[in-house]
């Protein structure tokens, strides 16, 4: 917990009124990589508490759109359409597929971790499981041009996600922000153009 009220990131989130330490890793991706454009549809999987959406928001504008999908409750974000639901159920998809009224998908964010169970291989498993939802659904969704950016743990599992990304997307990159907490083993694939 000290660790945490002492963090660089958490102190500044809350000075420049970002939700979680997270858009900072977001912010500097977007930057070194110009993901993020005015006019893009964004979703968000696993939004809460809607650090990214924020950050996704503010880069595409008023003519963009960004959709957070969540199980859990987010507060309200203005020009953020939340789903609260799991996105891998019917329901979300079928809302998700109403609030996009038949506009294509640019970029799918998922910052989705389990709750970590300190049973290294159990959440290695789950980060996994979690990341590989994450590209079927960008896969399904994505127009062809489009980008998924999600989040991994390095470990078992890590390098055969690696080679499912790599065969289904054109250019794959991996990136280690500066927020990211030096002893995590988080890193972050991005993920553009979807193979035919």
């Amino acid at each position: 917990m000290r660790e945490h009220v002492s963090d660089l990131y958490v102190q500044r989130a809350r000075g420049e009124g970002y939700r979680s330490r997270a858009a900072y890793k977001l912010l500097e991706i977007a930057t070194r990589d110009k993901l993020l454009k005015p006019g893009m549809v964004v979703v968000d999987l696993g939004a809460a508490p809607g650090g990214w959406s924020q950050v996704a928001r503010a880069k595409v504008g008023p003519r963009g759109a960004v959709i957070a999908i969540d199980v859990l409750e987010m507060a309200a974000l203005s020009g953020v359409t939340f789903i609260k639901d799991d996105f891998r159920s019917r329901s979300a998809l079928g809302s998700l597929e109403e609030v996009l009224a038949g506009r294509p998908i640019d970029l799918v964010l998922s910052d989705m971790a389990p709750n970590i169970s300190g049973i290294s291989l159990r959440d290695q498993a789950q980060v996994i499981d979690l990341a590989e939802l994450a590209l079927a659904f960008a896969a399904e969704h994505l127009k062809p041009d489009g980008a998924l950016l999600v989040k991994a743990f390095q470990g078992s599992g890590f390098e055969s996600f690696l080679r499912a990304v790599r065969s289904r997307f054109k250019d794959v990159k991996t990136r280690k922000p500066a927020a990211s907490r030096g002893r995590s083993s988080e890193l972050y694939v991005l993920a553009r153009g979807l193979r035919a």
